[in-house]
């Protein structure tokens, strides 16, 4: 009973593998938009942001440096004011407070990328499964059509070769867009880390000279 199933299961063929690959693809496509869209418009101004991270450094204004990160948007911006809102507790709880937001802000950019990830790692071998059920219908044609057998075989291999192209298709794509992704989000949390040391090292000379 489970053997006529699983041969059941086989003659399927490869169409309905490539009709996952196609809905993989579809939903690579719209996750990298959504991403894409929500990083784009997720940044802090650079010019403004350094400006005013430059001017506490010069001049330990602490209350016109939160002013200033308020009036910006992003995640650098939400970073260094996470740290800045409890700099009166010390460079310790700051450095905390801008760690924990950091680490939430990156869980929050890669939303989706997991699954980027995966389709780019598994849709080859999503193919090749496709081809040797593709394989496997033609055998079985071939077993039950012995006139057209040629034809029939030859058919069907053709066939099923095209799930691993459509495999390699969708998957060289994910890993491009995945590693493309994955470099803005770094370079987004490498630059906001560094504004935070800048910070950081203000926060902790005021300490250290009861300011």
């Amino acid at each position: 009973m489970l053997e006529d199933g699983m041969m059941a299961f086989a003659l399927l063929g490869a169409g309905w593998v490539l009709w996952v690959l196609v809905a993989l693809s579809v939903g690579v496509v719209a996750i990298s938009l959504e991403r894409w869209v929500v990083l784009g418009r997720d940044a802090s101004d650079r010019a403004p942001l350094q400006d005013a991270v430059d001017r506490y450094l010069t001049s330990g204004d602490r209350s016109d440096f939160q002013q200033a990160l308020g009036g910006l948007e992003g995640l650098e911006a939400r970073i260094l004011s996470a740290g800045v809102g409890v700099a009166d507790l010390g460079a310790e709880a700051a450095e905390k407070a801008m760690t924990g937001t950091a680490t939430a802000e990156k869980l929050r950019m890669e939303r989706g990328l997991n699954f980027i990830a995966t389709v780019g790692a598994n849709a080859p071998f999503v193919g090749l499964f496709g081809t040797v059920l593709g394989i496997i219908q033609a055998f079985a044609d071939l077993a039950a059509n012995t006139d057209e057998a040629s034809t029939a075989v030859m058919a069907g291999i053709s066939e099923a070769l095209v799930a691993t192209a459509v495999g390699l298709l969708v998957a060289i794509p994910a890993v491009v867009l995945y590693n493309s992704l994955s470099r803005v989000v770094k370079n987004r949390l490498a630059r906001s880390a560094s504004l935070a040391d800048l910070v950081l090292a203000r926060i902790s000379g005021e300490a250290a000279h009861g300011g």
